[in-house]
């Protein structure tokens, strides 16, 4: 079973992320409000992927990606960024910090598990 980390500060979010990939996928889903408690659950629970907000209060979403790849019991765990920063320049940015891929606001809840999916190459 896949085990799937949201870091989101949005409460409704998160829930509504974790609902969706609970019913449609039967993934397992981790939970932060933060990116210093993702940081310490990823290390912790080692889940196959994080689907991370860009804007978050404190440390936003690329500067925890950052944090996340100088630590190496994490490193190697792919991240999705979730975002409703759809303009050009912002999507380039985004491109060349070395993410899994980049997924967007609002999103679908029945189709959300298999955008992961698909951005992170998983065929079951």
């Amino acid at each position: 079973m896949r085990r799937i980390l949201i870091i989101d500060d949005e409460d409704d979010i998160r829930e509504v992320a974790a609902l969706s990939l609970e019913a449609t996928a039967g993934w397992q889903i981790l939970t932060a409000s933060s990116g210093a408690e993702g940081i310490d659950i990823a290390s912790l629970e080692q889940p196959d992927a994080i689907l991370m907000d860009v804007m978050m209060p404190g440390v936003d979403g690329p500067t925890t990606f950052a944090r996340m790849q100088q630590t190496p019991v994490i490193a190697h765990i792919p991240v999705l960024l979730l975002t409703a920063k759809v303009q050009g320049v912002d999507q380039r940015r985004f491109a060349g910090l070395g993410l899994a891929g980049i997924l967007f606001k609002p999103f679908d809840p029945l189709t959300l598990a298999e955008q992961i999916a698909t951005a992170l190459g998983w065929k079951d």
